[in-house]
């Protein structure tokens, strides 16, 4: 007689619970939770032998729970409307990053500024998310109907670039005037006289403070300037293309070209590319950004590099250091602005006009 064989069903896999974590390393639950949670008041030695055993144990712990057990969900929201894929991959980075060190998690949320109902949009979202504090990269940061709405809502938030410092408490930034400016005087150095200016979006701050860089900077050296060389971009490829094309139509044409982002810049690289000419013989072109695309270009962008990945990691670090002091002590945190520095990145995109 053949036995048939037993049928074997689905293998169950049993996870360690926040009980497990607290007999494993002998403490109360309460104190796995103060060590997930990153406080303070935790003995260093209780804090690595809750540590040891979450790691030996596998652990890993149920954001809704942690969210259901206190007064914070463990949730950041992230709120953007961009055009340009290559800052927005550098600002998740660096928010997902510090956001993962402190436990928490990070909700990217799309946001359209000139959307009509776009505050209550907001408030919903936070509504339902239950998020414990948002980042606002540009134009988002720029809007002050969804600043005023933060504020009454009682939302903590932190800025990335605001175009006004004085309007935002809390921003991370950096100096996109001044950083234009130095770029249009390192042309200007190099003998460029006829320098066209793709600007960036107009919804943008940061783009009224470049063009207004280029401006000062011609000025203070001397140079007129050429409405004709100047058009209007949007921060994408396909608008530093157009914006390119107007600029390089007239019989008499200029030696450079400043993009106010590396996307426009590519844009007229591929236009220069189109028409022969030659780059940087015929034609220097310069980015702002430093973006993965500006060393992906031939030949190489020079452009500005502003540190984005940083600049979102400094947001997030005041964004949870607030949030931590408000659960704690139940006061808002001072106001800080963190500024960063840009740097003028040379590439093979540049070099001195021919004769």
């Amino acid at each position: 007689m053949v036995k048939s064989p037993r049928a074997k069903g689905p293998r169950t896999v049993t996870r360690a619970t926040i009980n497990d974590v607290a007999r494993e390393a002998n403490v109360a639950i309460k104190t796995v939770s103060r060590v997930l949670n990153n406080e303070a008041n935790v003995r260093p030695a209780t804090r690595e032998r809750v540590l040891h055993a979450i790691k030996a144990l596998n652990y890993s712990p149920n954001l809704a729970a942690r969210g259901l057990a206190g007064s914070k969900s463990f949730l950041i929201g992230l709120l953007y409307d961009n055009p340009s894929p290559h800052y927005m991959n550098g600002v998740q980075i660096g928010a997902l990053a510090r956001c993962r060190a402190e436990g928490f998690h990070l909700l990217v949320e799309v946001c359209t500024p000139e959307t009509k109902n776009v505050t209550q949009q907001i408030l919903t979202m936070i509504a339902q998310t239950r998020v414990d504090g948002v980042i606002l990269t540009p134009p988002v940061s720029d809007n002050e109907a969804v600043l005023e709405a933060l504020r009454r809502d009682g939302m903590p938030y932190v800025a990335i670039a605001p175009p006004k410092l004085s309007d935002v408490p809390l921003c991370v930034h950096m100096d996109d005037l001044r950083a234009a400016y130095d770029m249009t005087t390192y042309l200007l150095k190099l003998g460029h006289r006829r320098i066209g200016f793709i600007k960036g979006h107009p919804q943008h701050g940061a783009a009224s403070l470049r063009y207004n860089g280029y401006r000062e900077a011609l000025s203070d050296h001397g140079i007129k300037f050429e409405r004709t060389l100047v058009k209007q971009g949007y921060f994408s490829f396909e608008s530093g293309v157009d914006c390119a094309n107007a600029i390089l139509q007239g019989s008499a044409l200029p030696t450079a070209i400043f993009a106010a982002n590396d996307d426009m810049a590519a844009g007229a690289m591929a236009v220069a590319h189109q028409r022969g000419l030659s780059i940087p013989g015929d034609l220097s072109i310069a980015g702002f950004d430093d973006t993965p695309v500006a060393s992906l270009t031939w030949p190489g962008l020079t452009t500005i590099r502003q540190p984005i990945v940083e600049m979102a990691a400094g947001a997030a670090d005041l964004l949870l250091a607030t949030i931590k002091e408000r659960h704690h002590a139940g006061t808002p945190a001072v106001a800080l602005a963190r500024r960063f520095q840009h740097e003028i990145v040379l590439r093979a995109s540049t070099a001195v006009p021919r004769t």
